[in-house]
């Protein structure tokens, strides 16, 4: 089991890694990332969502195609992954949408935030690389996926081994982002 110093280190060392090597990733380490999210908390346990992996080369270069914004330079890096996560919303179970109405909070956008840090997590664990990607033309994923289109898609993970160096973070201090008992 993780200490608490150690989980801090491995969520210190996740970052967004933009350049991957050509290697695939072994079956075992997809099933504990995929698990690392499925397992993940949601309201009401809803759990408001499906993950679609895509190895497919000839898919995924479909898909990094939709994602990429080049004039901007915008996840140009995509194809290099051996594979990617797509994250599908799932309508969320009654309870979860009647809290969600009640309290106008879209609790299965926190909640795919939450399973989306845990498979990335999980990635690192794992000594893989991952970037988060919510830019994309959704119409051509659902597309390309066979996504209904009542359904939305949230997400892409890349997952792989980076090649990426680890990059010193920048973070506001922690005085500006945290305090006790007031704002």
């Amino acid at each position: 089991m993780t200490n608490g110093k150690e989980m801090l280190e491995l969520i210190a060392g996740r970052q967004s890694d933009r350049k991957y090597r050509d290697v695939p990733v072994e079956g075992e380490k997809i099933e504990r990332i995929l698990e690392a999210g499925r397992i993940s908390p949601s309201a009401c346990n809803a759990q408001p969502w499906k993950f679609i992996v895509v190895d497919n080369a000839e898919l995924k270069t479909k898909i990094a195609k939709a994602a990429a914004a080049k004039l901007i330079g915008m996840n140009v890096f995509i194809n290099q992954a051996p594979m990617l996560i797509v994250v599908v919303r799932e309508k969320p179970n009654f309870s979860s949408k009647v809290g969600a109405t009640i309290k106008n909070k879209d609790y299965s956008r926190i909640d795919i935030g939450i399973a989306a840090e845990n498979i990335c997590l999980q990635a690192k664990a794992e000594g893989l690389g991952s970037c988060i990607v919510g830019w994309f033309d959704e119409p051509l994923l659902k597309k390309l996926l066979s996504i209904p289109r009542s359904k939305r898609v949230e997400l892409i993970i890349t997952i792989g081994y980076s090649r990426s160096e680890q990059r010193e973070k920048r973070r506001k201090p922690i005085s500006e982002v945290v305090s006790y008992n007031k704002y």
